[in-house]
């Protein structure tokens, strides 16, 4: 099936940890999540990535539209997409660590290389 994963969430719900993910995953560099949560972001980060990489004021409001905080933004659009300029792509490493203990899911790292 294309498009998005549910995740067993409501729409709004996922919609709010995505945006939580993402924000987090910008400001530390990297988190720890199950393999499918870890693609999901994967794809909004790098879309996020992709905008910043032209510093226009659009760009800027629609980055700040869905990143939760906004010295995050300021840090994407000085510090991470200038690292990123002469790359297409690919801004984003998936290394899957095993099952969790609790209930066997999928772990995995995500982390902006």
């Amino acid at each position: 099936m294309p498009g998005t994963r549910k995740l067993g969430r409501a729409t709004s719900h996922r919609t709010a940890m995505l945006r939580a993910m993402v924000t987090f995953l910008f400001e530390n560099g990297k988190i720890e999540t199950t393999v499918t949560r870890a693609k999901e972001v994967r794809s909004l980060a790098e879309k996020m990535l992709t905008i910043a990489k032209d510093n226009s004021l659009h760009n800027k409001r629609m980055v700040m539209s869905f990143l939760t905080k906004e010295d995050v933004t300021h840090k994407l659009f000085s510090e991470i997409a200038p690292k990123y300029a002469d790359r297409n792509g690919g801004y984003t490493r998936i290394t899957r660590l095993g099952p969790r203990r609790g209930d066997a899911a999928e772990m995995a790292i995500i982390e902006l290389i």
